[in-house]
């Protein structure tokens, strides 16, 4: 597992404590869930395209962004090789190569233009459905979008998918109670209402 997947262990105790931490700031969480409104149509596209529960998607999309490192999305910073994941949804070079959109022996200016990739939102977004979509046909899950409620089969083969996209034993469990987040739910499927203007 760890070397075709690339997992690690559970988070050290005190990396867990500030994971906690950071989950309950407000003002980022508002933050994020607004970020997420502007990828939502994408979202739902891809996931019913590729056949991936989009609630999924989003849910790792929200976490992800949520304890993304100060900096990190800044080209220099990327480029410089500081970081090994980019984007919102903390992909590698190594994800772009296993979906054959980057060769192994990548040359420079390759690299370079793989990264740009990994930036940009909405492609990155892409690629998130569509690592989903790999390890599902790797792991021979059903195609179609699997239900973490009232389906147990289907909640243990969404924490998997969960777990080979971070790594981290304890991220599971994680993302199947960020996916029963209301909030959520209402970004991805709930009719939202203009706010009238204000007469002046």
């Amino acid at each position: 597992m760890q070397l075709r997947f690339g997992v690690h262990g559970p988070q050290p105790r005190l990396a867990q404590l500030f994971t906690s931490g950071i989950d309950q700031l407000e003002p980022l969480r508002s933050h994020t869930l607004g970020r997420l409104v502007e990828l939502r149509p994408l979202i739902l596209a891809e996931s019913q395209r590729q056949r991936i529960n989009p609630v999924l998607v989003a849910a790792v999309l929200f976490d992800e962004m949520r304890h993304a490192k100060p900096g990190e999305d800044l080209p220099l910073a990327a480029h410089s090789g500081l970081f090994s994941t980019h984007g919102p949804a903390q992909l590698s070079l190594g994800e772009m190569v296993h979906q054959g959109l980057l060769p192994p022996n990548a040359s420079e200016a390759e690299i370079t233009e793989a990264r740009n990739q990994l930036l940009d939102p909405e492609r990155n977004v892409v690629l998130l459905v569509g690592k989903f979509a790999r390890l599902s046909r790797a792991l021979e899950l059903p195609q179609r979008p699997l239900q973490a409620s009232g389906n147990p089969r289907d909640a243990k083969a969404l924490a998997t998918l969960a777990y080979l996209h971070n790594g981290k034993l304890d991220y599971p469990r994680r993302i199947l109670r960020t996916m029963q987040d209301p909030e959520l739910h209402a970004l991805l499927y709930a009719t939202r209402k203009q706010v009238p203007a204000p007469l002046i």
